[in-house]
């Protein structure tokens, strides 16, 4: 079988299974991050690798925008578990052409995003490379219990935090070079290249063991709702007119109505499970996550699958329903 037959998540799924646990290892492959106990205490360890190419474009990503978004996506993996960032570990393919201002200019990108998080830079390896190669590793600890994916429960409610879908529909305007001084164009564009990870909302919520399950919105929010459901052993139903969209996206969208929304990546917003008792608790105390949350949907038996409803309560038919590497188009 062929990478692009497999997918990505498929043969994540294959290293897993031919993958045995370590000693401490309370989680392994297959969530946001490993989760480690060593001597009492509790790790959360997560990385990412960005190429050239593939993940970002040097014809509308500056370095410094690279250097903070490198450190962000990771932050966003500790934050859909709960937990706190400490130490990064970064290692660059470099192009023997570039300037030293560039690579300057890149880590410029990570202390900034670093100074407000708390990370402290530690390491790393450099070499030449043919392409800009970023791969980044981050340690944080799990100062509560970590979230992880496999907890939602039949009849639990679907939050998000923040807006969907800004960060595809920022990439597309710029790749259509429609960069815009205009207000909201520059909103969605900004979303793109500075994305927010939720550390506080994820913090919180592990504090107050009111998510169940959680996962952030990377790959899109259908095909990581999957991951979630598949790991829960449930399905899900998503209401379309409850999808939280920006009034910069809605100016934008077009044709494409929610289609960015539900199936754009990069959004780096918290998708969670909820007791449905717990509804009241959370309106309370919301305020305090850091972030508007929207009740989207909710979880149903496996059988059932992933629904999206429109306003009529009939199902939309969605053929793709986010990013694969192996599988998408590069």
């Amino acid at each position: 079988m062929r990478l692009n037959e497999l997918g990505e998540f498929g043969l994540i799924e294959r290293i897993r299974k031919a993958t045995p646990k370590g000693q401490g290892v309370r989680l392994g492959i297959g969530d946001d991050a490993a989760w480690l106990e060593c001597r009492n205490r509790s790790f959360l360890i997560t990385s990412d690798v960005l190429i050239e190419g593939v993940h970002f474009n040097l014809k509308w990503s500056t370095f410094y925008d690279l250097g903070y978004k490198t450190l962000a996506v990771n932050l966003s993996d500790l934050a859909a578990m709960g937990g706190s960032p400490a130490y990064l570990v970064l290692s660059l393919g470099i192009p023997v052409d570039f300037k030293t201002k560039d690579i300057e200019e890149f880590y410029r990108g990570i202390r900034a995003l670093a100074s407000q998080s708390g990370v402290a830079l530690v390491g790393g390896d450099t070499s030449a490379s043919k392409r800009f190669f970023i791969s980044a590793f981050l340690v944080g600890y799990a100062p509560h219990r970590p979230i992880t994916r496999s907890g939602g429960k039949v009849g639990d409610d679907l939050y998000v935090t923040g807006t969907l879908g800004d960060s595809a529909l920022g990439l597309e305007l710029l790749k259509k070079k429609e960069e815009s001084n205009e207000d909201k164009a520059a909103y969605l564009i900004a979303r793109h290249r500075f994305p927010t990870a939720r550390l506080k909302a994820g913090t919180f919520l592990a504090q107050e063991k009111l998510a169940n399950a959680m996962i952030d919105v990377s790959d899109g929010l259908l095909q990581d709702l999957g991951h979630l459901c598949k790991a829960s052993g449930i399905g899900a139903v998503v209401w379309q007119e409850a999808l939280p969209l920006s009034s910069a996206y809605r100016s934008y969208a077009g044709r494409k109505g929610t289609l960015y929304a539900l199936t754009g990546g990069e959004d780096y917003e918290l998708l969670f499970c909820l007791r449905r008792r717990n509804r009241t608790r959370l309106e309370k105390i919301k305020k305090r996550l850091g972030v508007s949350i929207t009740r989207i949907g909710k979880c149903v038996p496996s059988r059932e699958a992933i629904k999206v409803l429109d306003g009529k309560g009939s199902p939309l038919s969605i053929s793709v329903l986010g990013h694969d590497h192996f599988k998408s188009k590069l």
